[in-house]
């Protein structure tokens, strides 16, 4: 308790750097207790102590942090931080983030979006299958990836025609996402494009479409 009540001090102290390591460490012991104080953390005029407290609170995991978190999502100047907040919802998985996270997929800031993406993976909600297949057609190929990443883990059939498209897409990593993600859902409509996927020029694709296949074949 004594290092978790120095910590503490640390986060309130005038020093950026004390600031900026005692957010990260209270969130690599995971103590609920320091919730409050992150949440207070999430004022900071500095920016990577923001970003460090909101990480935090996603490993803490505590739900408490939902609504300040989904008002840094929203409302902070810093992309670093919105990012970090969506990543927070993203484990702590508390379906009431939801709208909030799906709006974040319009954020101008790559990294924010593919973290929004991410997020709505982890909390599993068919209310995101939308938003999501619209992020297959997002300008940036690791928002799309994860895209098919997150539709993969929700399962849901109305993305299955988006996938086979993402089959197609110019960027090995979403092909590949796209299959494993086909391979989740397990529609037999997929059987043919994966298919024609075991001939992809990547090995990558080419071992998740074949790992499709043989699950749709032993359904």
């Amino acid at each position: 308790m004594a290092e978790i009540d120095d910590l503490l001090r640390a986060l309130k102290s005038g020093d950026l750097h004390s600031r900026t390591m005692a957010a990260y460490a209270l969130g690599r012991i995971g103590d609920p207790g320091a919730t409050e104080p992150l949440i207070e953390a999430l004022k900071d005029g500095e920016g990577r102590v923001r970003e460090r407290a909101a990480w935090s609170l996603g490993v803490i995991g505590d739900p408490g942090a939902v609504g300040p978190l989904i008002e840094a999502l929203k409302g902070d100047g810093d992309q670093m931080v919105r990012s970090r907040a969506a990543y927070a919802l993203g484990q702590i998985g508390d379906a009431g983030a939801l709208d909030h996270l799906m709006a974040a997929l319009g954020d101008e800031n790559k990294g924010v979006r593919w973290r929004a993406v991410e997020a709505l993976g982890r909390i599993g909600d068919p209310r995101a299958v939308d938003p999501l297949i619209d992020g297959l057609g997002d300008a940036i190929w690791s928002v799309r990836s994860r895209a098919a990443w997150s539709l993969g883990r929700i399962g849901d059939p109305r993305a299955v025609d988006p996938l086979i498209e993402a089959l197609k897409d110019g960027y090995e990593h979403v092909r590949r996402n796209a299959a494993l993600a086909l391979c989740r859902i397990g529609d037999p409509r997929a059987a043919g494009p994966l298919a024609e996927a075991l001939d992809d020029e990547a090995p990558s694709v080419q071992r998740a479409a074949k790992q499709a296949l043989e699950r749709l074949e032993a359904d």
